[in-house]
This record gives structure tokens, C-alpha cells and sequence, in this order.
């Protein structure tokens, strides 16, 4: 499948916060709800369509305990987009955020694309972390805002491709260098769009663990 752009992700936050469940809701629509954790990094990929173009997205999954923390970090190079999650449920997953946030600002692209993500919103009876908790965090670092449920897929579709049309918005501004491939941007062979709308599923793939 041809494409006119190529964008990497990267997934990041603790253990089992529900990245690897987030990425399969997105890439195959389904959750799984019995999952292993995420060794070291897995990866998925999907179509979508912005402004009449097909953007390929190359998802990587990160591990979230500190002993792959090494791993996570190279691979934030080379990233033009990041979704930082934690869970709704568990306080000490938003507590952990500004240090999730300053290393991926350390060790990524200055205009890399930073989706901030409250994960579980199914959880309502459990929450620990209230929403305008996640909102004040997001505008305090200047980082887009969602709640998600991959169990349900509230908001999961829009997070994956919002961040998309924030990258694609700082390549029309020329933000982004398109010719420098470490800036996590790919240029691809374009071919005649499909009329497909915003966010269809034209193709995916996916590993099978999750969070």
C-alpha cells in the first residue's frame, strides 16, 4: 500500500496502564482483555487518511518497567509523535508522568507531537485521577488531552489520529525537516487517495500481547 507520509510512534508510561491494549484497539479493533507484558518494545502499523492523503503510522510499544527503560529510550529518537499514558485508577501511573515526560524530551526530537493519555475512563468507579487532573497537567506542559478506554474504544481512534494532524499541521508550517529522516518522518510514494474517510482501516498489523 502506498503512502504519502510514514509517521513513528512511540507508546510510553508504567506497566500496565494499557498501552499495548490502546495500540490493538487501534491497529485491529478488539481488546484483550488477558494479556502478557510488553517485553522490551512490539510494534503495529495502520492507514489512515489526513487532508485527502494516506499516512502510514508505525506504532511502537513500549515497555513500561524501569528495567527496559535503556530500550525505551532509543527508541524515542527517531519519533515525530508520542502517546504518554497512564491509568485513571491508579495514582502513582499519573504521579510517574512528569518523569515519563522529561525523558522523552530529553532523549526525542524538540517537536516531536506529545499526546497525553488518562487510559481505563470505562473504570468510572475506580478512579483515582480526576479529568480536570489531566487537563492541568496537559496545559501546564503544553501536551494535547484525551481519556481513553481501549476496552471500549472511547477516544482511542481520535488520540492515534489527532496526533497525526498535529504532525501533519507542523509539516505544512515546516516545522518538520521531511528530508531528515530521524525526525520521525518518512516521505512515501504517493498514489491516487482512496475516498476512504478520516481514520478508516485500510490495513493493519499488530502483535498479539497487550499493556
Amino acid at each position: 500500500m502506498s503512502y504519502a507520509y510514514l509517521f513513528k510512534y512511540i507508546v510510553i508510561g508504567d506497566t500496565g496502564v494499557g498501552k499495548s491494549c490502546l495500540l490493538l484497539q487501534f491497529t485491529d479493533k478488539r481488546f484483550q482483555p488477558v494479556h502478557d507484558l510488553t517485553i522490551g518494545v512490539e510494534f503495529g502499523a495502520r492507514m489512515i487518511t489526513i487532508d485527502g492523503k494516506q499516512i502510514k503510522l508505525q506504532i511502537w510499544d513500549t515497555a513500561g518497567q524501569e528495567a527496559f527503560r535503556s530500550i525505551t529510550r532509543s527508541y524515542y529518537r527517531g519519533a515525530a509523535g508520542a502517546l504518554l499514558v497512564y491509568d485513571i485508577t491508579r495514582r502513582e501511573t499519573f504521579n510517574h508522568l512528569t518523569t515519563w515526560l522529561e525523558d522523552a524530551r530529553q532523549h526525542s526530537n524538540s517537536n516531536m507531537v506529545i499526546m497525553l493519555l488518562g487510559n481505563k475512563s470505562d473504570l468510572e468507579s475506580r478512579r483515582e485521577v480526576k479529568k480536570e487532573e489531566g487537563e492541568a497537567f496537559a496545559r501546564e506542559h503544553g501536551l494535547v488531552f484525551m481519556e481513553t478506554s481501549a476496552r471500549t474504544a472511547a477516544n482511542v481512534e481520535e488520540a492515534f489520529i489527532q496526533t497525526a494532524k498535529e504532525i501533519y499541521e507542523k509539516i505544512q508550517e515546516g516545522v518538520f525537516d521531511i528530508n531528515n529522516e530521524a525526525n520521525g518522518i518518512k516521505i512515501g510514494t504517493v498514489s491516487t487517495p482512496p475516498t476512504s474517510p478520516i481514520g478508516s482501516n485500510v490495513s493493519g498489523q499488530s502483535s498479539n500481547s497487550c499493556c
